[in-house]
């Protein structure tokens, strides 16, 4: 068992073509509908913020950025984000944002999605175990949502 406290991780096997896995990472409008967020019309381009609003219930005033890290073409996507920034009252960007990253690896039985998310450490002492708490849980149903996403396209 992972007891960092600075890393969450997570892994799903895909059912679903390289291909396809990919184009629902990296095209912002398909990694907006499994993932919750208003991205119609952008593109993730790295080194820039691509920015939409949240599609979850009782969260839809939040706006979400994340800063593309990099685009490596069918294997690694990753972007910074302020980690459970959801106090519409509460300026993050003086804080440090973490890193997640996506990698695709091939499996014999589909392609292996490898999540992490890392730099909670550096998240300030009030809001960091709450912000890794919530962002563990949502990890965890954020690889349910891309799995049934690839399913249904």
């Amino acid at each position: 068992m992972n007891t960092s406290t600075d890393r969450i991780e997570r892994q799903i096997l895909l059912q679903a073509t390289r291909d396809k896995v990919w184009h629902a990472l990296v095209d912002a409008e398909s990694f907006g509908d499994w993932f919750g967020m208003k991205l119609q019309g952008e593109r993730f381009v790295a080194g820039k913020t691509t920015s939409g609003h949240l599609t979850y219930p009782g969260y839809e005033h939040l706006l979400c950025e994340l800063q593309i890290e990099r685009v490596e073409p069918k294997h690694l996507f990753s972007y910074r984000w302020h980690p459970y920034a959801i106090d519409p009252n509460s300026n993050y960007a003086h804080e440090p944002t973490t890193l997640v990253e996506f990698v695709l690896e091939d499996h014999a039985d589909g392609i292996l999605l490898r999540l992490s998310e890392s730099g909670f450490d550096h998240i300030p002492l009030a809001r960091r175990a709450e912000a890794y708490r919530m962002n563990s849980g949502g990890w965890d149903q954020q690889m349910q949502n891309i799995q049934r996403y690839l399913a249904g396209h």
